[in-house]
């Protein structure tokens, strides 16, 4: 499969590049709006599978694009791709949340997400996941944590569940339409809260399921 990880030169989107060259399956290549930070990027992760080039030019061809951005860079984005992109899956990773200093993070206020906006300047179906996931979690090995996805379109989603089951040690669960990103969305506030509350690097795992 072909993967274009656009906003692969910043800290989620390079891991996610690094994990996968780590896995060896797939051919993926890393966006930027600079074609030569991304071949830069590209270069240091030392793997002949893993390319760099301008976000248009890698979602062309691809199987399926990851949203890496950051959450401010995201709609922008998907504006600025969505000729290229056409009909190709885009899965969105990122999450609006807030932080205020000395009080920890809050969730968008919006109410519909940034997943779902994305999904209205774009043509192709739109994802969403991973978003209970740090980019730290996934330097050295796939972490022992589930993987949530939401989406309304099957085809897309069966495809994103395929490539996030890469990147775990436990399972990438289809967790329903893409309105339950506002959820999914939501749950990187309260991760990041844990995290800071404990000093660790918490994840997910869903109990009870067969």
């Amino acid at each position: 499969m072909k993967i274009a990880i656009l906003g692969g030169t910043g800290s989620f989107g390079n891991a996610l590049a690094q994990r996968l060259a780590a896995i060896g399956e797939d051919e993926v290549v890393i966006g930027s709006r600079d074609a030569t930070r991304a071949r830069e990027a590209a270069h240091a992760i030392e793997s002949e599978s893993v390319t760099g080039a301008t976000n248009d030019d890698a979602v062309r061809g691809a199987d399926i694009a990851v949203l890496a951005v950051k959450a401010d860079a995201a709609l922008d984005t998907a504006r600025s791709i969505a000729p290229a992109l056409g009909r190709t899956p885009l899965l969105s990773v990122a999450s609006a949340i807030r932080i205020e200093r000395g009080v920890g993070a809050f969730a968008d206020p919006n109410e519909i997400s940034l997943a779902e906006r994305v999904q209205r300047v774009v043509e192709g179906p739109v994802t969403a996941g991973l978003h209970s996931i740090a980019a730290s979690n996934l330097d050295e090995a796939p972490p022992e944590e589930d993987a949530l996805v939401c989406g309304d379109d099957a085809d897309a989603v069966s495809l994103t569940l395929r490539l996030v089951d890469k990147l775990v040690a436990g399972r990438a669960l289809d967790a329903g339409p893409l309105a339950s990103a506002r959820t999914l969305e939501g749950l990187t506030a309260v991760i990041v809260n844990l995290n800071r509350r404990y000093k660790a690097h918490a994840g997910v795992r869903v109990t009870g399921l067969p």
